[in-house]
C-alpha cells in the first residue's frame, strides 16, 4: 500500500510540475485532481470534463473548503441555501453528466467545524480555503444526461437515452 501511494505522490508531482495549469492526472482508477487556495470546484470539473472530453463520471473528495449547501424546498422547488466558511470536507460525492451541451454537477458533502459539528447536503459550490482538495475521479464509458424531472421540479440522472 506505501508503494502505492508513493507512486500516486510521484505520478502526481511529475504531472503538476510538467504544467501547474492542469490539476490533475490518469491514474489507473481514472484521475486524481487536487486543487489548491481559491480554486473553484465546480469551475475546475467543468474544465477537467471539457478538456477531457470525460462521457460522464463519478467522484469522491476531500479536503479544506468555503462551502455552499442547499436543502431542496419542495415548496418552491428551490434551494434554500447556507454558507460554511473555513470548514473541513470530510466527505464528498458526486456525478457528473450533461444537461443538453453543459456540465451538469451533482456532489453531496459533509463538513466539520473546528468543534467537529457537522453539516452537509447538496452541494451549490466550493471553493478551497486553506490546505487543498483531493478528488478522486472515476470515468464512465457512457455519455450520461441529466433532464428536468418536471414532477419533482429537479434534475435527474438518466441511464438510458
Amino acid at each position: 500500500m506505501k508503494k502505492i501511494a508513493y507512486l500516486l505522490i510521484q505520478l502526481l508531482s511529475a504531472g503538476l510540475a510538467a504544467n501547474a495549469q492542469t490539476p490533475y492526472v490518469k491514474v489507473p482508477a481514472g484521475y486524481l485532481m487536487v486543487l489548491q487556495q481559491g480554486d473553484d470546484l465546480f469551475a475546475q470539473l467543468e474544465a477537467f470534463m471539457l478538456k477531457e472530453k470525460i462521457p460522464a463520471a463519478n467522484f469522491t473528495g476531500m479536503g479544506f473548503v468555503n462551502a455552499k449547501f442547499g436543502f431542496f424546498n419542495q415548496q418552491t422547488k428551490q434551494y434554500d441555501p447556507r454558507s460554511f466558511d473555513n470548514v473541513e470536507l470530510a466527505s464528498m460525492q458526486g456525478s457528473v453528466a450533461w444537461q443538453q451541451d453543459s456540465v451538469s454537477i451533482h456532489a453531496h458533502g459533509v463538513v466539520t467545524d473546528s468543534t467537529f459539528q457537522a453539516y452537509g447536503g447538496h452541494l451549490l459550490g466550493a471553493t478551497v480555503s486553506t490546505g487543498s482538495l483531493e478528488i478522486m475521479i472515476t470515468v464512465h464509458d457512457k455519455r450520461f444526461k441529466r433532464v428536468k424531472d418536471e414532477k419533482i421540479g429537479a434534475n435527474v440522472l438518466q441511464l438510458r437515452e
